[in-house]
Formats: structure tokens, C-alpha cells, sequence
């Protein structure tokens, strides 16, 4: 399959700066890509890979020029990349077809139309499925639950009772959503657990990693809001809110009750405390540790968590101990120095 760079520009409502009937067979990374292929930047920091990449043609930002190359400018070269590689490779995977004869099914379950369930995935009483639904292997999924149409659920996810799955979600496999919340009271140095008895809902277009973990309620329920992704290994704790379209990257903890607003992004490692709030457009770093609520649109970094500015020049001043340690040690010698000298007068 070969595109012209005009007909690759209309796809991705972008603009072609050089020869738009330049032939493009294929796409690949700017380190990686060889004569005939397209590639992108959007990061400025392979900026100087532009005049090394071996690729036909670059898919950039507007601000981009004076390349000696072809370029197709776009306003968000990312996304624009990822329609170019979906047209070159549309998708090979094919979801299972139909009800496998091994699943088990529960009483009053309702099946939508066209949705699929795969072999030994078992489907509680009570349970919605919506049209159009994939549900793969060996996955459960609880009694009283409701799964949204067009959902994909991959194989060896647990779906608690009385669950609320949105439209469109995807969820990765090793996924547990509605576990017990990890409640218990200490009475005399013996743990006593705590009945945790609310829910899990989750909104539409919501995607979710491999082995997350989202805790039900104690009580009422545990919300992902619509448009949120959450990478692998993330940990959400009972009756914590998120907003819609917040991003939870992988390792990120969040401790009970917390409650994140929308277009939150939280990196890597991150650890949030319970019973904060996060606010709209706020940034957690990775590895941050979260003590306090954060105001909204705000940057925050480092352990305990600070602004970002201020968490840079307490690191850099963390970087200088070694020098101001052995600073410290010569003005205690030239003190020493001086005090002796003034008791031999």
C-alpha cells in the first residue's frame, strides 16, 4: 500500500510543506525509519533528528519550518500519526464471535444484541451486557453487575458484584474492579474487617491497564469519570472520585475517599494520601508523594509533594550537600584554629 503525502495530509487535516506527491510505502519512529517511510515529532527534544532521520516525509507541529524534507504540519502531530499508522495497519485482531458453549451463564441474564462471551467466562444472575460487548476468556463477572455496549473486556478480568460499566470502556486483563476496600478496625491488637458494601462505576470511554485494582465503596460508590485512562498496576482505593479525562500512570496509588477533578494527570509512582482533593488540570510527578490537597492547575513534585519550582530547588540543594558538608568541616577546623589561638594568648 503506497499514499501520496496530499493524500495523507487530507486524512489528517494537515498541511503538506515540500512535495506532496512524494510516495509513502509505510511508518516507523524518526530514529528508525528508512526511505519510502513517514515519521513524526512531537517531542522538541528530537528536534535535531530531523536533519538525520532517514524518513521520506515528517509529520510535525504548525510551528515547524525550514526543513530540507518533506513535512505535513498538524496541530497535534501525535494523533495525527496514530490515523496515519491505523490507515497502513488497520487492526488483525478479531474478537470472539457469539456465546461459547462453555461460558456459564447465570439466570435473568441479559445478553444484547451481537455481544460476545468467551470460553469459560462466567456471567452471574442478574447480570447486562450490553450490544455489541465483548467479554473474552475465563473472565467473571458478578451477579447484579451491568457492563456497557461496545465494551471489550480481555481475558482473566474480575468484575465484582453489582458493578456499573460504562460504554465503550476497554479493560486489560488481570484487572479487579469492585474488591473489598481495605477497611478494618483494631480492637486490642486484632484486626476486625470492616463490610464494605458499595459499588464501582465506571463512565463511558473509559480505558483500563492490566492488573489495576479498583477498590468498591464502603458504603456509597467508587467513580471513574467518562474519558479517564489508567495504565498497568495502578491501585485505587475505596470511594475515591476521578473526574473525566484524567490520566493514572503506571504504579500510581491512591489512598480512600480522595477525589481527583477532570483532566488530572497523574505519572508514574505517584502516591496520593486519603481524604485529599486534586483539583481540575492539576499535574502529580512521578514518584510524588502526595500529602496535601492540590489546587487546580497546579504542578507538583518530590516527597512530600511541593511545587514544582520549589521541589527543584530543594533537589538542587540536596545536590550541593556533599560540598556544603565539607565546607561545614573546614570552617569547624579554622573555628578550632582560631578558638586555640586565643586560649595559648
Amino acid at each position: 500500500m503506497q499514499r501520496t503525502l496530499k493524500e495523507i495530509a487530507k486524512l489528517i487535516e494537515g498541511e503538506v510543506v515540500g512535495d506532496d506527491s512524494t510516495l509513502i510505502k509505510g511508518v516507523c519512529g524518526i530514529k528508525e525509519a528508512s526511505e519510502g517511510e513517514i515519521t513524526f515529532l512531537a517531542n522538541p527534544k528530537y528536534a535535531p533528528l530531523i536533519t538525520t532521520t532517514r524518513a521520506s516525509a515528517i509529520i510535525t507541529s504548525r510551528d515547524v519550518s525550514g526543513v530540507a524534507k518533506p513535512i505535513i504540519r498538524t496541530d497535534n502531530p501525535s494523533l495525527a500519526f496514530a490515523k496515519v499508522i491505523s490507515s497502513f495497519a488497520p487492526s488483525e485482531v478479531t474478537h470472539p464471535k457469539g456465546i461459547d458453549f462453555t461460558a456459564v451463564i447465570g439466570k435473568n441474564v441479559r445478553i444484547g444484541k451481537d455481544a460476545a462471551i468467551g470460553p469459560y467466562a462466567v456471567i452471574e444472575d442478574n447480570v447486562s451486557i450490553g450490544d455489541n460487548a465483548v467479554i473474552y476468556a475465563a473472565c467473571f463477572i458478578g451477579h447484579g453487575s451491568s457492563i456497557g455496549s461496545d465494551t471489550l473486556i480481555y481475558p482473566h478480568v474480575s468484575i465484582r458484584e453489582r458493578i456499573i460499566i460504562g460504554k465503550r470502556v476497554i479493560i486489560h486483563s488481570g484487572t479487579v474492579i469492585g474488591s473489598d476496600g481495605f477497611g478494618f478496625a483494631t480492637i486490642k491488637g486484632l484486626h476486625h474487617k470492616i463490610p464494605q458494601i458499595g459499588t464501582v462505576q465506571i463512565g463511558d470511554d473509559v480505558e483500563i491497564g492490566a492488573n489495576v485494582t479498583i477498590d468498591r465503596a464502603r458504603f456509597d460508590k467508587t467513580i471513574i469519570g467518562n474519558g479517564t485512562k489508567i495504565d498497568n498496576l495502578v491501585h485505587i482505593a475505596h470511594n475515591v472520585i476521578i473526574g473525566e479525562n484524567s490520566i493514572i500512570i503506571a504504579q500510581a496509588g491512591i489512598s480512600g475517599s480522595t477525589t481527583i477533578g477532570n483532566n488530572v494527570t497523574i505519572a508514574g509512582q505517584a502516591g496520593l494520601v486519603g481524604h485529599i482533593s486534586i483539583g481540575d488540570g492539576a499535574v502529580l510527578a512521578a514518584q510524588a508523594g502526595v500529602m496535601k490537597s492540590v489546587p487546580p492547575n497546579t504542578t507538583v513534585s518530590g516527597y512530600p509533594a511541593r511545587p514544582h519550582d520549589k521541589a527543584k530547588e530543594v533537589n538542587a540543594c540536596v545536590q550541593n550537600l556533599p560540598k556544603l558538608y565539607e565546607k561545614v568541616n573546614e570552617l569547624k577546623k579554622k573555628i578550632e584554629e582560631l578558638e586555640a589561638k586565643l586560649k595559648n594568648r
